[in-house]
Order: C-alpha cells, then sequence, then structure tokens
C-alpha cells in the first residue's frame, strides 16, 4: 500500500472517532493547573482564564466549566509577567506582575516596573479564591484603573474537549449588589448551575462581565482586592469564608493529609525535586469521597473517578499510603454493576470505568455517566484487593469486600468470557461505547500486521495476566478467611490459565506475546509495550520474559526517554500518537515492576533513569500522562505530548513504583516485617531515605547507602519493632 493511501487510512480513522479530544495550537502562556476536592482550574502564567483563544482553560467543577474567562487589565493593559509558580505542595499559585510603560494622551505618566502585583490564587470547598495585593515603588502618586473582565460558558468538559451539541440550555446574569454578580445556566437536562463572583472591596462600577476599580495608590503604599468565584454555591457553600480563613483552613488540611504518607529524600536534590513532586500531584488529585480517599485520573480531561487509573494509582503509592488502595477498593465496590445497562457496558459483577456529573452524562448523550467499558477494572480490582491484604492483613477490610470480589470473578469467569474460550474479552455493546476498552483505548491501538485493526470480541494480552494475577492473590487472600475451596479452585484456574496462555499468546516469529486475540482467535503480531505488562503479572513463563525484556530495552522500543508503546518497525507505529509509538510512564513503571518480579534489576535501572532523565526536563519536575516516542538527542529534552494530563495520577504514582521495584522492598504484616529483596539503587543515587514507612500502625524510617557490590541498610527510627530485612540471592 502507498504511503499516501495508509495516511488517508488512518485519518478516516481518528475523523470518525467520537470523543476525539482535538488539538489547538499551544498557548502562548504556559498553563497552571490546581484543584480541590471536584473543582479545578486550568489557568495561565498570569492567572488569566481564556485570555489566549481555545484550550481547556477555565475554573471547573463537577465536569462543568463555570467560569470560562477572567482577565485583568491594568490601565487597559495586560501586566507583565515577572514570575508565576505552583507551591510544592500544589495548594497555591502565586503571580508576581508588574506594569508596563503607560500613556495618557501619549505622555508617559508611569514608567515600567513601578506597581508591583501579586495575584494569589487557590482553591477550597467549590470556590476559587484571589487575591491581588498591589504596591506603588514610584515616587509620585498614580491613578490605578483595574478591571476583571469574565465570562461562562458553562459548557460541559465533552464540549470543551471538542464534541459538537445542536441545542445548548439558556444562561441569564444577575447584579445582586455592588460587589456581587450571578451567572446562571439553566439545562436541557433540568439542573440549574450557577456562580457568584464576589468583590471585595465594591468596584467601582460592575455588569455582568466586567468590574472596574479606579484608586489613586500613594508612593510605597500598598492595597489588597479580593475576588470569590463560587462555583454552585446550591450544591456548594452559598457563602463562602473569607479569603484568610479560607487559606488556613487549605494549609491545615494539607498537612493533616500528608501525615500518614512516606516520603523519600536522597543524595540526588533533583531526584528530590521530582519525588515530592509526585507525591504533591497524588496528594492534589485526591478527592475526599463518601468511601474513603480516591485519586482522580488527571487535570483537565479526567478529573474524576477512574476505576483503571485509581486501582493502578493505587498499586503505585501501596507501600507508602496504603490508605488510598482502600479508598479505592471501596468506593469502586460501591459502584459495582449490578444490572445490564448495554448503553453502559454495564454488567453484573464489573467495575466502574468512569463516572461524569455534567450535563451530557445527565440527558445520555454521552454514556460516561456511570460507565463500565473496561475490560481490565474487573481483574485489576480483585488484584489490588489482594495486594492490599498482603500488605496490611487488614481482614475486615476483606471480608467487607468478598462479595464484591465474588461478583467481580464471576463476571471474568461468565460474561467476560462469553465464548468460554478461558480468555476475558470485550466488545462494546453498543456504538456510542468505547471501540478499544483496554488501557489503550484509543480506536486504533488494537491491530494486526498489516495495520488492519482487530474486530472484537478481542482479548488483550496483559488482561489475562491481571485474571492469573487477581486468581493467585485472592487465593491467598481466601485462605485467610478460611475459605479453602475457593483458594484450591482459584489456584487450579490460575495455573490452567498460564498453561492456555502460553498456547495462544506465544509468537515465536516475533519473539514476544501477542498484542491481542481477535473476533477469529488470530492472535495480532505486533510487538508491543503490552507485553511487559504481561511481565507485571506474572503469568511469563521465565524464558519468554527474558526475551521480552531484552525486546523492550532494545532499540525498537526504547527511546532514550522510556519504553514505547509500540516498536518501530511497526504498521501504525508514529511516535506522536495516543497510544501507537508514545511513551507512557506509568506503562514504564508497570514494565519496571515486571523486570523486577523476574529478576532484572539491570534493565530496572535503564527504565528508571530514562524517566528521571525526563522528569528533569520537565516543568516543575512533573511527569505527565504521556510524551512523544523520538529517539532522544543530545543536548534535547524529550517532545511534548501537546493534550496530555498534567498532572496525571498514574504518571505522578511512576516514580513510587521505580522506586520500590529498584529496593525490592515487600511487607509481610504477620511476621511485623518489612524485606528488600535484592535491593539495587539506580545510578543517579547513591543513598536515599525513606521516611515514616508504615506497617500496620507502626513506623519506620530506612536509609539505604550504594556500597561497591551491594546496598547497605541502617534503621534510623522504629516505632513498634517492625523487623527489616535485606534479602540477596
Amino acid at each position: 500500500m502507498l504511503k499516501q493511501e495508509q495516511t488517508a487510512i488512518l485519518t478516516e480513522d481518528v475523523e470518525e472517532t467520537p470523543f476525539y479530544i482535538k488539538g489547538t495550537e499551544s498557548p502562548t502562556r504556559p498553563r497552571r493547573t490546581l484543584k480541590y476536592g471536584d473543582a479545578f482550574a486550568v489557568l495561565d502564567s498570569h492567572g488569566d482564564i481564556g485570555a489566549t483563544p481555545g484550550g481547556p482553560d477555565g475554573i471547573f467543577f463537577f465536569d462543568t466549566r463555570y467560569l470560562s474567562h477572567l482577565e485583568m487589565l491594568l490601565n487597559g493593559s495586560p501586566p507583565l509577567l515577572l514570575g508565576s509558580d505552583v507551591r510544592d505542595d500544589n495548594s497555591m499559585l502565586t503571580v508576581d506582575l508588574t506594569n508596563p510603560d503607560i500613556y495618557v494622551d501619549q505622555k508617559l505618566v508611569l514608567a515600567k516596573d513601578m506597581l508591583h502585583v501579586v495575584r494569589t490564587v487557590f482553591l477550597w470547598r467549590g470556590a476559587a479564591y484571589q487575591r491581588l495585593r498591589m504596591q506603588n515603588h514610584d515616587d509620585h502618586p498614580f491613578l490605578v484603573q483595574l478591571t476583571f473582565e469574565f465570562a461562562s460558558d458553562f459548557a460541559d468538559l465533552f464540549e470543551v474537549r471538542g464534541l459538537h451539541r445542536a441545542h445548548r440550555g439558556t444562561t441569564t446574569a444577575e447584579i445582586c449588589s455592588n460587589s456581587e454578580v450571578t451567572l446562571t445556566y439553566l439545562g436541557l437536562d433540568g439542573t440549574q448551575r450557577s456562580m457568584e463572583l464576589l468583590f471585595d472591596p465594591a468596584p467601582a462600577q460592575l455588569s455582568s462581565h466586567r468590574a472596574a476599580y479606579e484608586f489613586e495608590l500613594q508612593p510605597r503604599e500598598s492595597r489588597s482586592l479580593y475576588v470569590t468565584i463560587n462555583c454552585d454555591h446550591t450544591l456548594a457553600i452559598s457563602n463562602p469564608p473569607p479569603f484568610n480563613k479560607s487559606l488556613r483552613a487549605a494549609f491545615y488540611k494539607q498537612k493533616i493529609t500528608s501525615h500518614s504518607v512516606a516520603t523519600i529524600t536522597s543524595s540526588n536534590n533533583i531526584f528530590n525535586e521530582v519525588m515530592r513532586r509526585s507525591l504533591a500531584d497524588l496528594s492534589m488529585l485526591m478527592t475526599d469521597t463518601v468511601q474513603g480517599p480516591y485519586p482522580y485520573a488527571g487535570i483537565p480531561w479526567y478529573s474524576t473517578t477512574f476505576g483503571r487509573d485509581g486501582i493502578i494509582t493505587a498499586m503505585q503509592m501501596l507501600w507508602c499510603d496504603s490508605r488510598v488502595a482502600k479508598g479505592v477498593l471501596r468506593r469502586l465496590a460501591a459502584y459495582q454493576a449490578v444490572d445490564f445497562d448495554p448503553f453502559a457496558d454495564a454488567e453484573p459483577g464489573k467495575i466502574l470505568h468512569e463516572m461524569r456529573g455534567g450535563e451530557l452524562a445527565a440527558l445520555r448523550e454521552i454514556p460516561f455517566g456511570l460507565y463500565y467499558g473496561s475490560v481490565d477494572a474487573t481483574p485489576l480490582f480483585v488484584m489490588l484487593a489482594g495486594l492490599y491484604t498482603e500488605q496490611t492483613g487488614d481482614i475486615e477490610t476483606l471480608r467487607e469486600l468478598w462479595p464484591n470480589i465474588e461478583a467481580a470473578l464471576g463476571w471474568i469467569d461468565g460474561l467476560g468470557d462469553p465464548d468460554h474460550d478461558g480468555f476475558v474479552e470485550y466488545q462494546r455493546a453498543d456504538e456510542m461505547g468505547l471501540a478499544n476498552q483496554g488501557w489503550k483505548d484509543s480506536h486504533d491501538a488494537v491491530f494486526h500486521a498489516d495495520g488492519s485493526l482487530a474486530q472484537g470480541p478481542i482479548a488483550l494480552c496483559e488482561v489475562q495476566g491481571y485474571v492469573y494475577a487477581a486468581k493467585r492473590l485472592i487465593a491467598r487472600s481466601a485462605r485467610r478467611l478460611g475459605k479453602y475451596a475457593w483458594s484450591e479452585m482459584l489456584d487450579a484456574q490460575a495455573t490452567k490459565l498460564a498453561q492456555r496462555f502460553e498456547s495462544a499468546f506465544w509468537c515465536e516469529d516475533i519473539g514476544t506475546y501477542a498484542l491481542a486475540l481477535d473476533r477469529e482467535k488470530r492472535p495480532c503480531r505486533v510487538r508491543t509495550s503490552n507485553a511487559g505488562q504481561v511481565l507485571f503479572s506474572g503469568i511469563a513463563a521465565p524464558e519468554h520474559a527474558a526475551r521480552v525484556m531484552r525486546d523492550l530495552t532494545g532499540p525498537s522500543f526504547f527511546s532514550g526517554w522510556g519504553i514505547r508503546t509500540v516498536a518501530r518497525e511497526e504498521y501504525r507505529y508514529n511516535p506522536l500518537s495516543y497510544h501507537n509509538g508514545s511513551v507512557w510512564p506509568h506503562d514504564n513503571s508497570l514494565i519496571a515492576a515486571g523486570f523486577a518480579r523476574y529478576g532484572y534489576k539491570s534493565a530496572i535501572d535503564r527504565v528508571f533513569k530514562s524517566l528521571f532523565d525526563a522528569a528533569c526536563y520537565m516543568e516543575l519536575r512533573r511527569l505527565p500522562e504521556l510524551y512523544c516516542g523520538f529517539q532522544r538527542g543530545r543536548g534535547r529534552g524529550p517532545t511534548l505530548y501537546p493534550v496530555a494530563c498534567s498532572p496525571q495520577a498514574w504518571a505522578a504514582g511512576t516514580p513510587l513504583l521505580l522506586l520500590q521495584s529498584s529496593l525490592g522492598l515487600e511487607f509481610d504484616p504477620d511476621r511485623n516485617e518489612i524485606l528488600l529483596n535484592n535491593p539495587r539503587l539506580p545510578p543517579f543515587l547513591d543513598e536515599v531515605t525513606l521516611h515514616n514507612l508504615h506497617l500496620g500502625r507502626s513506623a519506620v524510617d530506612l536509609m539505604l547507602r550504594r556500597n561497591d557490590n551491594d546496598v547497605s541498610l541502617q534503621v534510623l527510627n522504629n516505632e513498634g519493632q517492625i523487623k527489616v530485612a535485606a534479602v540477596y540471592s
């Protein structure tokens, strides 16, 4: 096939894809993100919203953009940016601004750099708070004319992503007082969404789209203004507390939330920055729910409950904060499907893929209100339950979840395997649903060697591994509950699955596992990173695991910034694509955990260093959801993917799992013991200290130091007399 024809086919595929996130021109101002609870903000470096057309800027609440435009002008012009920083704990954005040269009637009335404006922004309980502190450093008084221009489109998040709607609800504005404006949207779903803008002190002029201040600032005088944006005060709080009180509350919440989390320091200051940012991102994305803490998947597109993302993030964090796994398990158990709903791909026992709270979901114009189109979330749920029990020994939670575990296993062995061939498969039940339902859920992510798309039902290789690991782990958990018949049955099923898997998925001609089996049981003979996640589950035969490892760390996959999702030689390889040639940090972390399972410590070093090197080039030392798969070049960082989520939960969890894999960190609650199995430090670390490492109700601090041939271990603090040992084999 000619290259032009190939390109045309790929382009047609994209144009027909529902829920496609449109690419837009990169903003001229860098973006900053904040989040608290179900609200998040995407602002530019000035603290403005929507000053640059296009993109996901705004203040969002429950999947609706409440504020789509907020621009501050100083005497009719944008102020000049001096600096813009998000605090290390992600709690607040601070922007330093100054004035440009200001002319009146062609006469310079204020030279540049005479006014210092500090703009502080944070979120708290459904409201966005801004404080402007201005000081005049000129020797003369100056008449300040400060304006805020604002607007709301009340767009559903899927509209922001690019989905077109023929009809929308109606928006009204009310000037409630000389300091308050309320914008209200009555959606087609019958829900009224409203937003208050509160100005303190009251501006000189206030309309439905503009607030204007005018005051004289004396030499050396400073003055503060406050703007509060209260999203949906009918659902949140009708009278938001003042700025300083809310800020203190936000700081206190951050402090108590991080109290029980293990932290990491090392001999490498940049690595320390990477770890602090990862933990801060996870803390920001963590959302209090009725069932417990839950890591929302990412900003801006996925700031909600996602089953797969939450489970994998909880796995990455398990060693440093097991409370997250408990919250994830309980929340997903609460929303486990009990009925059939083809529109939502729901079947009894299935675990949630995605939850949405916007107008389109309420109208069922999209299927994602409670959506179950995920083939892997259900076995991953069972797998996490087993891992959580093994680390914590929490029998009460295991007993509470057991009916949900049984229901999930019932789906795996029943509806999840409709043709009874022993493999879990997927095929969407409704045309509005996702065509592909593994973690690579792009429309073109599952294909044959000739580029043709696989037709469902589709059995993915890594999903069979998840099922295997889930049954092995939960078999051990069943023994803790005295369910010995269950345990024996699950172990036998896992053994049989491993044998069938090797026969059906191993492709000797390409030296790796097939990406998937299609509806005709034909293997997709494509070299992909999915095979690395087969190692993560432990289902791979040792002799095949070694070949997979060598392939993934070879030039076809390894870009220098990590392992690509698809080998360079494959038909649909595209380093600019979402799933067919890019590098996903979380994917690399799971692959590295698989390397650890099979004892490939040198391969872990290579992956760990490449991801750390990539983070060194990233703004805020933050690993994004993904980046492009171009080969590493001298003196250049990785090429960013334009619409990647950043922060993103399982990207933030990546350094944590990489470190655990290097150290071989394991927990045995029955023996009150922490083991380091063949511990090894990556080449950029000479020393690392783990602080506040919990086992049960006790905690310990550990320091590890590189020696010539091994790693020395020192216990610095031990509450509860936890046994700690390094084991070499």
